[in-house]
C-alpha cells in the first residue's frame, strides 16, 4: 500500500479519536468551554460538525451529527483500502 494511503488512513483514524474525546467531553457537566483541550476539541471537530448539525435536525434532542461523521469516515477508510 502506499505511503500516502497508509497517511490518510492515519490520519481518518487520529480525527476519529478527536470526534470520540469531543463526544465524551460533552457528556461532562460543569467542563470550562475555555480549557485548551476543550477548546482544541471545539475547532478541530466543529468545522465538520456544523454542516451535518445543520441539514440532520437533532432526534428526540440527540444530535446524530458526530454518528454521521463516524460512519462517513469509517466508508472512506474501506474505500481507501
Amino acid at each position: 500500500m502506499s505511503e500516502i494511503f497508509v497517511l490518510l488512513i492515519w490520519a481518518l483514524q487520529a480525527y476519529q479519536l478527536i470526534l470520540l474525546a469531543r463526544v465524551l467531553m460533552s457528556w461532562i457537566p460543569n467542563l470550562d468551554p475555555n480549557n485548551p483541550i476543550a477548546r482544541f476539541l471545539y475547532q478541530a471537530t466543529e468545522p465538520v460538525l456544523a454542516p451535518i448539525r445543520n441539514a440532520l435536525p437533532p432526534l428526540g434532542g440527540i444530535d446524530l451529527s458526530p454518528l454521521v461523521v463516524f460512519l462517513g469516515i469509517s466508508v472512506l477508510m474501506q474505500l481507501v483500502l
